[in-house]
């Protein structure tokens, strides 16, 4: 297709970012402190799933592959999310444990970028988790097997089915396939739109004992 043939003008859609800055002194040291401040500014501004996240695997043959998930926690330990084991970022986790995570934050112009490695939380973390999820989705957990071929919707809606009237009145297990990842951070970088596409870019790197940061050009 020829770029312009949709009749859509996209090469003109821009948008200008002027509503704040981002300098060396109004940082924290500590580049979780940092997200932690950025993360309730955003909750502030009531931005639509401020814990939303892309997250980019690579498989073992190379191919990079993302998808946005919902962040569940984070400390100086680093980031959590859950999901289903055996799902295709499961697998691809399983083959190569290095990815990365993208915040994207329009309201206030800002996104995060996180590189870093994946371990798996513990089963009791990931128990208290899966507990406090609704039950719909404590069920729907064991209703979907993540990421298989399936024919149709229909065979979703029978499983969930039979799943309720397996656990009715019943508290719902874990399943062994479920559970949380965390991603230890080695890089965080804070991106801060500007003028003129001159952006403020902060990136942290993890050393033994703390952050180094450093300023790099938009």
């Amino acid at each position: 297709m020829e770029p312009n043939q949709s009749g859509i003008d996209i090469h003109n859609i821009r948008t200008d970012y002027v509503k704040a800055g981002l300098l060396e002194d109004q940082v924290k040291k500590d580049a979780i402190e940092q997200f932690l401040n950025w993360f309730n500014e955003a909750l502030k501004s009531k931005v639509m799933e401020p814990n939303a996240m892309t997250i980019a695997t690579v498989s073992n043959e190379g191919q990079p592959n993302a998808r946005i998930v919902l962040l569940k926690g984070v400390d100086e330990n680093g980031f959590v999310f859950f999901t289903n084991y055996n799902s295709k970022k499961g697998q691809e986790i399983s083959e190569n444990n290095k990815i990365a995570l993208l915040f994207f934050w329009p309201e206030l112009e800002r996104q995060v970028r996180v590189l870093g490695e994946v371990e798996k939380t513990s089963i009791q973390e990931s128990e208290t988790y899966f507990h406090s999820r609704p039950i719909g989705s404590q069920l729907g957990a064991w209703a979907s097997q993540q990421s298989s071929k399936i024919d149709n919707r229909g065979i979703i809606e029978e499983s969930l089915k039979l799943v309720k009237e397996k656990y009715d009145s019943k508290e719902i297990p874990l399943p062994d396939y479920w559970g949380g990842y965390r991603v230890i951070p080695q890089q965080i970088e804070f991106w801060q739109g500007r003028a003129n596409r001159l952006h403020d870019r902060i990136v942290y790197k993890k050393t033994e004992t703390s952050w180094e940061l450093h300023r790099i050009a938009p």
